[in-house]
């Protein structure tokens, strides 16, 4: 079973996302990054999935870096409560777990233990990629020792979601973004468009997800119910999306993932009105060579079947 590191600002499909990840693969742990929620409910909410899952072995929980690489310590992030709910999930307001993170840093943990394996631990990135830029930074031997980072990031000259011109992860964070997508690691992005075009959960899915009655299942409905609203009034999307969880599926599957190309893809970081824009150069206007295998079309109706799957547990 493929081992992985899993970083995200749990909210919303972050934890369906997660319940994907221990369903498909040995989690080493979960890293926590500022994004979607205040930080530290981002930290229950990954805790609270994890025991939602069940896992048989365990899975610690790691906090990160609250805040951008370039004014981390000032603290606080753009947020989106409006978007999951005050919680993140929903305004389902659900008790504390009983695990409690770790006190080692994320950005160590992620160092000590893509050095131990190396070559054998793969990054799943569904968040602002600020706690993976700083691992890089911290220690750029580890560059080598990574067979693969999946981002969830950016649009591949599409509209975003934050911006019209930005998709939220890499918005929040463009340096850690170019930082890490120079890396010179192999890395396969799944934009913001693919979410929109691939991942949307109607009404009549959400009935067939009902209708399953398990304790995930559950779980799904109750997480979900302030971005239907969100999309349908906002986004003017009849359904839920789900670009971590499709992201997931697709690391564990790449099948899923019909169609793909190698481009080069730079991050702007100072636009006044286009920052955290991914500029996919699929003409290769800049005569750069490729740094980022971006998808491109996807099974939707093979990414609904193993997000059933996931959800009957």
């Amino acid at each position: 079973m493929q081992r992985i590191i899993i970083d995200t600002d749990t909210a919303g499909d972050d934890t369906i996302a997660l319940l994907t990840a221990l369903h498909h693969f040995k989690v080493e742990g979960v890293t926590i990054t500022g994004g979607n929620v205040d930080f530290n409910q981002e930290v229950e909410n990954a805790l609270y999935t994890i025991e939602v899952f069940n896992p048989d072995y365990d899975v610690p929980v790691y906090k990160g870096y609250e805040g951008p690489v370039l004014n981390w310590n000032e603290g606080g992030h753009l947020t989106v409560e409006d978007v999951h709910g005050s919680d993140g999930m929903g305004d389902s307001f659900f008790p504390k777990a009983k695990q409690r993170p770790k006190e080692k840093h994320a950005i160590d943990f992620i160092i000590e233990t893509v050095k131990a394996n190396p070559g054998e631990i793969a990054l799943l990135a569904i968040a602002p990629l600020t706690n993976i830029a700083m691992a890089i930074k911290k220690d750029p031997t580890i560059a080598k020792d990574i067979p693969h980072i999946y981002v969830m990031g950016g649009t591949n000259n599409s509209l975003g979601n934050i911006t019209a011109a930005a998709e939220y992860n890499f918005y929040v964070d463009p340096e850690a973004a170019k930082i890490v997508l120079h890396s010179g690691i192999p890395i396969t992005m799944v934009g913001w468009d693919m979410c929109t075009n691939y991942s949307i959960m109607t009404d009549q899915d959400h009935k067939e997800i009902e209708q399953l009655a398990t304790s995930r299942s559950g779980f799904f409905t109750d997480i979900n119910r302030v971005v239907m609203k969100f999309n349908k009034e906002v986004h003017k999307i009849n359904g839920t999306t789900h670009p971590d969880t499709l992201l997931v599926a697709i690391a564990a599957n790449e099948k899923l993932m019909t169609s793909s190309h190698h481009y080069y893809v730079d991050i702007e970081t100072k636009g006044e009105l286009t920052k955290g824009y991914s500029m996919v150069d699929i003409n290769n206007r800049s005569g750069k060579s490729p740094n980022v295998r971006v998808c491109e079309k996807v099974d939707r109706e093979g990414f609904k079947e193993v997000l059933l799957q996931v959800l009957k547990g």
